[in-house]
């Protein structure tokens, strides 16, 4: 470790200086050599870079929804090229580079802090070695050593021996309960922001090896950190408690806010927002006007959360705009399309055609139902007088068609009289 550590040498003088500069702020509030003076100006450390690290960490949020999205493709590519390594990683790189997704973005965060915690780690055993180191001078080394939280110094650590805890002025016991209370601690938080983006941040609809993945990290980073855990100073477990707790709440604000399509985090924010309009009658907020806006655009390629989102405003007699807006308009019924089919009449049977055709309306109806049947009587007779050989010639011939199948068309020959 601490050969890794001197790699991270370059930075070990800004991180010294910056401790040094909370120092002085929360010295004067606490007292020089308090522990809580030492422990916030670390705690203010991790603030101070996770702060400059929120870039990174949107782009790694980005980067997560999309590899999720392009789980079944790139599982077919591998499936197609199974037997063909080097075509399967150059498609892998083109569909990368076409979606705009780098694998890498979800660790950035991560490999960003690395220089700054084991920059801290060495500052932290120089001085428990008694040591000065960057900007921290002889008295400020006097200072940090006599620093206790909860009675554990801030460069003691779990696998100390008692002497050289003595040497620090603590108690083994005391030392041992608070590292190890605080390792679990760090374990826990980082098991549950694990946990809650897998069951509430995760598309429902799209099962993939990277959720089995995730899963499995979910159980492994908590060992991992827990066995790490005690060869770490009482200092460093303070800087990773607080950055696991940071990680934690900056996740929950995301879900919360910025929840990926699909999941239950997304049904949970689109029924607030829901009862927000209902209660207020728009959409407020920037973030949420711009969450409407993009459930429109999508247009038929919204998952059922957002139908049901959609469908919920159609209830309230709303309808949302492409600005993300909404305003009043039709209340379409559950189960019913925008556009309603037009219903055509039912076909009366021939019975009640002839009979609605023949009942009179009034007397006067009578009288000319009369005349005009007895004018198109007598144009009958006429035409079927003039048609009588059409007709004939019409009905041989259709007889002649319904001949049975298998017999010859045309004139057929006599049968012979003894088969009659």
């Amino acid at each position: 470790m601490d050969t890794i550590a001197s790699l991270f040498s370059f930075i070990t003088t800004p991180v010294s200086w910056i401790i040094v500069q909370f120092h002085k702020v929360y010295g004067a509030i606490f007292g020089d050599d308090s522990g809580w003076a030492w422990g916030l100006s670390i705690v203010s450390l991790v603030v101070l870079i996770r702060i400059c690290l929120i870039p990174l960490f949107v782009k790694q949020i980005k980067s997560t929804r999309n590899m999720q999205v392009l789980q079944p493709k790139m599982k077919a590519i591998q499936e197609r090229y199974k037997n063909d390594k080097q075509r399967q990683s150059e498609e892998m790189m083109k569909l990368y580079k076409e979606t705009g997704t780098n694998p890498l973005s979800s660790c950035l965060p991560i490999l960003a802090q690395s220089p700054f915690f084991f920059a801290l780690y060495h500052v932290l055993s120089s001085i428990a070695s008694g040591k000065k180191i960057g900007a921290i001078d002889q008295q400020l080394l006097d200072s940090a050593r006599e620093a206790h939280i909860f009675g554990a110094p801030l460069a003691a650590k779990f696998m100390d021996s008692a002497a050289k805890v003595e040497s620090l002025n603590a108690s083994l016991t005391d030392v041992r309960i608070v590292t190890a209370l605080m390792i679990v601690l760090m374990s826990a938080s980082q098991f549950f922001t694990q946990r809650q983006l897998m069951t509430k941040n995760v598309d429902l609809t799209v099962k993939t090896p990277y959720m089995q993945q995730q899963k499995m990290l979910m159980y492994i980073f908590p060992v991992i950190f827990a066995v790490m855990g005690v060869n770490f100073p009482v200092g460093v477990l303070v800087y990773w408690l607080t950055t696991n707790v940071w990680t934690m709440g900056q996740q929950m604000y995301v879900i919360n806010q910025n929840p990926t399509p699909g999941s239950k985090a997304q049904d949970a924010y689109l029924q607030r927002v829901l009862k927000r309009v209902e209660s207020s009658g728009q959409v407020r907020g920037r973030t949420q006007r711009r969450t409407v806006k993009a459930i429109v655009a999508k247009g038929p390629d919204r998952n059922d959360i957002e139908r049901k989102f959609i469908t919920g405003l159609s209830k309230l007699g709303l309808v949302a705009q492409e600005d993300g807006t909404v305003k009043k308009g039709e209340v379409v019924p559950e189960g019913e399309g925008s556009a309603h089919k037009r219903q055509q009449p039912k076909r009366q049977t021939k019975a009640k055609r002839q009979t609605t055709g023949h009942t009179p309306a009034s007397s006067s109806a009578k009288g000319e139902s009369a005349a005009d049947s007895k004018t198109s009587l007598e144009k009958r007779d006429a035409s079927q007088d003039d048609d009588k050989p059409t007709s004939a010639g019409k009905s041989a011939s259709g007889s002649s068609r319904q001949a049975k199948s298998g017999q010859r068309k045309g004139p057929q020959r006599p049968k012979h009289p003894s088969k009659k």
